[in-house]
């Protein structure tokens, strides 16, 4: 009876020596457990806060600037903090960092060219060129290196492909329109949107005023209706509400990929584009300015191409050592000449004698 109950208290000892042996073990493991968790989230905030961070000023709408952000960001663990703002309070941003004593705000510039155009010539921009970027026309690119045009998005005839089917001579030149008889066309109004009215001062710069007032006084008549926004007239022709319409690229794809009816024809007497260019900023800091750098030379890729294409941004590279640009069919597109450098005050001018000269004239 004794040994048995000795017996017993071994087993029992044996028993609380094993459970406790486990407990140590599994508290052991769940300790290395934490403990690599919490270092590698350590980790992982440490790595969020070594990332290099590069501020940019940028006219483009905001969808299209978070796309290049975040596959920037994916491919090169850069982030690029766009402060999306209207070109006039770019243009005014750079002057007050100018003043500024030691390194500003922002390192890089990419807007319009006209506001690129006048940030260098204010001084507010510096001079940089690298491989890729003198790969690009000179006219896209300053003389001088202080900006480089990235994309543009030209003017084009959005054709309904009815209409084709049922006229042999194609409506491709500015000429052909104001000759063109049974015709519907639509555009934006001048007055609307700054893709627009460009077009009339770039027309103004290539024939002149009184011969571009002349060109739209024959058209004129065959407007059906002046819209307010840029992809309106490409949906009308879609829609076959109007024949052919005076669009943006950009917006006119758009409607092409989603299989409008929609033939894109590119005036062969030349047209314009509205410029995207890249500038780094007067007073950036010098590793802010050596990102920047490397940041405008990216958007010169491919891989740019792709990111603004998945969010339906269809603008033209200017790099023609591209896929993108070898494979358009519109590479070869005719561009005026010459550009139109007109104050604020003058194109506010211009456009008061449109509308009393052209789009009233026959009212």
């Amino acid at each position: 009876m004794a040994y048995r109950y000795m017996l017993m208290r071994a087993r029992g000892f044996h028993m609380r020596r094993y459970s406790l042996l486990v407990m140590v073990s599994v508290f052991l493991v769940l300790t290395a457990v934490l403990v690599s968790v919490h270092l590698s989230s350590h980790s992982r905030g440490a790595e969020r806060r070594s990332m290099q961070e590069i501020t940019a000023y940028t006219s483009l709408p905001t969808e299209a600037a978070m796309a290049l952000t975040e596959e920037y960001e994916t491919e090169h663990n850069i982030r690029v903090n766009f402060i999306q703002i209207p070109p006039e309070e770019i243009f005014n941003r750079l002057r007050e960092q100018s003043k500024e004593t030691g390194s500003g705000k922002a390192s890089l510039v990419l807007a319009e060219r006209e506001i690129l155009d006048r940030a260098a010539a204010a001084g507010y921009l510096v001079p940089y060129a690298s491989e890729k970027s003198d790969q690009v026309a000179a006219s896209f690119r300053h003389e001088k290196g202080f900006w480089t045009g990235v994309w543009y998005d030209p003017i084009v005839f959005a054709v309904n492909q009815d209409y084709l089917r049922t006229h042999l001579d194609l409506p491709n030149s500015w000429q052909m329109l104001t000759q063109q008889r049974d015709i519907r066309i639509g555009t934006t109004d001048f007055m609307a949107a700054d893709a627009a009215s460009n077009l009339l001062y770039s027309m103004i710069a290539e024939y002149g005023e009184q011969q571009t007032f002349d060109m739209w006084r024959a058209i004129q008549p065959k407007i059906m209706q002046y819209s307010r926004y840029l992809h309106t007239p490409v949906r009308q022709a879609g829609m076959g509400e109007v024949d052919l319409s005076i669009a943006v690229l950009s917006e006119t794809l758009r409607y092409v990929r989603d299989d409008y009816p929609i033939r894109v024809l590119y005036p062969t007497d030349g047209t314009c584009a509205v410029v995207f260019g890249t500038g780094i900023a007067f007073r950036a800091a010098e590793r802010d300015a050596h990102e920047a750098e490397q940041f405008a030379d990216w958007l010169l890729t491919d891989e740019a191409q792709r990111a603004l294409a998945r969010h339906r941004f269809y603008f033209l590279t200017t790099n023609p050592a591209t896929l993108a640009y070898q494979t358009f069919a519109g590479k070869n597109i005719t561009m005026f000449q010459s550009h139109p450098y007109f104050t604020k005050e003058e194109k506010e001018k211009l456009l008061d004698r449109w509308v009393k000269k052209v789009r009233l004239s026959g009212e």
